[in-house]
């Protein structure tokens, strides 16, 4: 870019960027909270309500099928009628939902009230996203704004264990939704003030094909791994969940390669530096996820620690996301993504193998510490640069749904990764704890952590993985990022 260029760069920004920021970045944080502050809170709220072992699962579920299974649709909707109004509707209907859950009487209104927070999440996450692209047209200050956000996306999952158990332990589980409403409330007057409106040009009429057959798949997709999660694999209802999505999938690509104003174009993931973030998203979904799962059993079953304790446990993880986040942010703009995200990826494994050497006997200080700061600093590394790229010179028109992508990618490979890893640890589990009874009543203990390592062991693979499909995929360098950032947003 030349000096010229970037002059009148700076002379067009909005003077108000940087709230915009702080804005988009609180909702943010709001929606990364939201997966995981019930985790904690559940065993409470299971007594209150009466909820069944059976069904507990669905105050997790009911959250991540309607967002996972909506953000493609609202991410198209935030293009076509104004990314300012849908963030505020769903900032507005966010804060309603989990209101009710707060007061809610008895399980069913609780799940209801779980799925409509995911329901307005979807609307709300994809143009949060899109607003950040819109409003940042400097590479360089744009790679700081995805440093703030990716370093929530990172970090957002472990303060979310922390709040949930500092509210479950000192005022009730009802505030681990409650706390939401006062917050979205604050932020959409913040928006009115701050962010300035925009729409996708051209023309904006819906694929209603494309939004019933991608809804619907993922719908499917994500409630199959979910079962295969309860009830493994081999279950009649998932097998008939995952070819339902399969066929659905199928047909929703067929019809985006046809209709004249597609739901998901298929410029957005063909493009292989977008399409390769859009895996390499999936990939660390499914590692990362898992981790968090793993390793908060291992923290309150195995050692005894206390909610609000776990919670604080997964804190380093948290710090070492923002620290690297703001090394990430000021190196991408001087190196380019790929030497930031694939040494990231491969150091955030290697943090995961350390986790398998971990047994009852032994401590947090020696075997989790180390390893969640190694993890969350190479994790900072690969979350920034990859937001940018897959946003990466793509038009205005599709910045919406490239956006709901990330999100979407990130959320399936949760899913698929917690279906996945629950299986081989509980499979795990049961044979160590069959090929060692001589350990009478320490078995297991013993046999449950094994069963955690040899799904960290996996997870750790799946990182390794993605690192290859980002060296093999990003060929964007310094240079690149420079001149077609921004490109199509002014």
């Amino acid at each position: 870019m030349s000096k010229s260029q970037s002059t009148e760069n700076l002379a067009g920004l909005d003077p108000t960027r940087w709230r915009t920021l702080f804005v988009v970045a609180t909702a943010q944080l709001m929606i990364v909270l939201d997966s995981s502050i019930m985790n904690i809170a559940i065993p409470s709220a299971k007594l209150d309500l009466g909820i069944s072992d059976a069904n507990q699962h669905w105050v997790i579920t009911a959250y991540t099928l309607a967002f996972g299974s909506l953000l493609l649709l609202g991410g198209r909707i935030g293009d076509y009628m104004g990314r300012r109004k849908i963030f505020l509707i769903g900032l507005i209907g966010f804060a309603a939902a989990s209101a009710l859950g707060g007061i809610a009487s008895n399980q069913g209104l609780l799940f209801a009230s779980r799925a409509l927070q995911g329901v307005f999440g979807a609307l709300l996450a994809p143009a949060a996203l899109s607003i950040i692209s819109v409003t940042f047209t400097v590479p360089k200050e744009r790679a700081k704004a995805f440093g703030v956000i990716g370093a929530i996306s990172g970090g957002g999952a472990a303060i979310g264990l922390i709040l949930g158990g500092a509210l479950t332990e000192f005022f009730s589980w009802r505030w681990c939704l409650g706390v939401n409403t006062p917050i979205a409330i604050l932020v959409a007057v913040l928006a009115i003030k701050f962010v300035k409106e925009s729409k996708a040009p051209g023309d904006n009429t819906y694929d209603i094909p494309g939004v019933v057959t991608a809804t619907a798949g993922l719908f499917s997709l994500t409630y199959g791994f979910n079962e295969a999660a309860l009830k493994g694999w081999s279950d009649p209802l998932t097998i008939t969940f995952l070819i339902v999505a399969v066929v659905l999938l199928s047909i929703f690509v067929a019809i985006e390669m046809r209709v004249k104003n597609p739901l998901m174009p298929l410029r957005v993931v063909t493009e292989r530096n977008r399409g390769g973030s859009y895996l390499g998203s999936l990939v660390v979904g499914a590692g990362l996820f898992s981790m968090f799962l793993f390793l908060g059993l291992y923290l309150q079953v195995i050692l005894g620690y206390s909610p609000l304790r776990s919670g604080f446990a997964f804190l380093p993880f948290t710090a070492g996301i923002i620290v690297f986040a703001g090394i990430a942010s000021t190196l991408l703009p001087k190196v380019g993504p790929k030497p930031l995200m694939v040494p990231g990826l491969l150091a955030a494994s290697v943090g995961l193998l350390m986790l398998t050497q971990i047994t009852p006997e032994t401590s947090y200080v020696t075997h989790v510490l180390p390893s969640l700061l190694i993890m969350s600093s190479g994790m900072a590394l690969v979350f920034i640069p990859l937001t940018s790229t897959s946003l990466h010179a793509v038009s205005n028109h599709d910045t919406g749904v490239a956006s709901a992508m990330v999100n979407t990618s990130q959320q399936i490979g949760g899913s698929l990764g917690t279906a996945l890893l629950n299986t081989v640890a509980a499979t795990a589990t049961t044979t160590f704890a069959v090929a060692n009874t001589q350990l009478g009543e320490k078995v297991m203990p013993y046999a449950m952590t094994h069963g955690f390592t040899v799904a960290f062991k996996f997870s750790a693979a799946l990182l390794f993985v993605g690192a290859i499909v980002l060296f093999f995929f990003i060929n964007v360098g310094k240079e690149s990022l420079v001149e077609t950032e921004g490109a199509g947003f002014h």
